[in-house]
């Protein structure tokens, strides 16, 4: 779900200058998935702009405000959302965690990194929604060390069909700052893409594992 569609479109322009998010239909990516993308997306290159990092700071931390409530603490997923959920975190002066993606395998065997008392509310910060898996692993570890997940924030979401359902199956609400469908609006508005990339884009949202440029 996307809080404001001017906010949307301000993050998704923000993005796209930095080129956190590059565009090229013509000459695809490759995933570590195996998936060709006309479209990659790292989010960690905001950290080096200090006023895009605070633009995302502020916003991240009024939606978690405005939808859940002032939390008891902030959980980063690791590795991407670590820093960002930091920042949220210093913002609203709160308690910091993050999750990595499985217990380690040596000390203490933690999966949940920093202290975090049982039965505490606790919003969990991601940079990127693709499939959700990854995000929503985060959610069930929390939930395991006795958290009460009120729901996760994002940067950005491609809004995959297959997220949405994994989303809704594990009843964790998502709200984001952006997605795919205002960074495609956006891009067009501004010429960033032609009509014909457009077309090329949207194909590919609609079934990514299969496309083939």
């Amino acid at each position: 779900m996307i809080m404001n569609k001017d906010t949307a479109k301000k993050t998704a322009e923000l993005l796209l200058q930095i080129k956190a998010i590059k565009l090229q239909p013509n000459e695809p990516f490759l995933w570590a998935s195996g998936w060709k993308s006309p479209i990659y997306c790292d989010n960690r290159t905001t950290l080096s702009f200090p006023k895009i990092r605070n633009y995302l700071r502020e916003n991240l931390a009024n939606i978690i405000e405005q939808e859940y409530g002032k939390p008891d603490v902030i959980a980063g997923v690791a590795t991407g959302a670590i820093a960002i959920g930091v920042l949220v975190a210093q913002h609203l002066n709160v308690p910091f965690v993050y999750v990595r993606p499985e217990p380690k395998s040596h000390g203490r065997k933690n999966q949940v990194e920093g202290f975090l008392e049982k039965n505490k509310n606790v919003v969990v910060v991601e940079d990127l929604i693709s499939t959700g898996k990854s995000s929503l692993n985060a959610v069930k570890a929390l939930k395991e060390e006795g958290a009460n997940v009120k729901g996760m924030v994002a940067i950005f979401n491609y809004g995959f069909k297959v997220a949405e359902e994994n989303f809704k199956e594990a009843d964790v609400k998502l709200t984001t700052l952006s997605d795919y469908h205002h960074l495609l609006e956006l891009s067009l508005d501004n010429s960033y893409i032609s009509t014909k990339d457009l077309e090329t884009l949207s194909l590919w949202r609609e079934n990514p594992s299969e496309w083939n440029q």
